[in-house]
Parts: structure tokens; C-alpha cells; sequence
């Protein structure tokens, strides 16, 4: 089952580093600052943890912009499935 919610930025985790493209995140926050953010980030819950894997852009302009929290499609998961996104 997948739902939306907003959740903090601090809680979560991006254990695969991304290389984002510095004008692609300045366009997101000025169309974050102008009318939100429109789509959310996909993010795994694992255990009582988030782990992000998509979004990577969205998420440093919300950063970037100082936002606490982020739109998120949060979809429940067992350990082996982040184990294969880790793979």
C-alpha cells in the first residue's frame, strides 16, 4: 500500500549518492517557492526507517530552500527489498 504524506527531511535516508544538476535544482526551487511542490519524492519505509531513491533533485531544492518537511509516496517494505535497491 502506498500513501502520501509529508515527511521530515532529516528522517531521510540517501544511502546511494547522486550527482544532481545544480540548474535543474535551481529551477525546482523557484517553482517550489512559487506554487510547491508539485510532485512527491518516492521513498521506502523500511523497519520504521524512509530511504530515498528517486527525487534526488526535488530533495536538495527543498534543502536548499530550508523546508522541514517533503511530499512523499511512501511505500511499505521488507528489508529484502532495500537490499536489492542497494544491490
Amino acid at each position: 500500500m502506498v500513501k502520501v504524506q509529508e515527511i521530515p527531511l532529516g528522517k531521510i535516508k540517501r544511502p546511494l549518492p547522486r550527482q544532481n544538476d545544480p540548474n535543474k535544482v535551481a529551477a525546482l526551487m523557484e517553482s517550489i517557492q512559487a506554487i510547491g511542490q508539485q510532485e512527491p519524492i518516492d521513498v521506502l519505509e523500511v523497519d520504521g526507517q524512509y530511504y530515498g531513491f528517486s527525487g534526488c533533485h526535488r530533495f536538495e531544492a527543498c534543502q536548499r530552500l530550508g523546508k522541514e518537511t517533503i511530499l512523499a509516496r511512501v511505500r511499505k517494505a521488507p528489508r529484502a527489498v532495500l537490499k536489492m535497491h542497494l544491490a
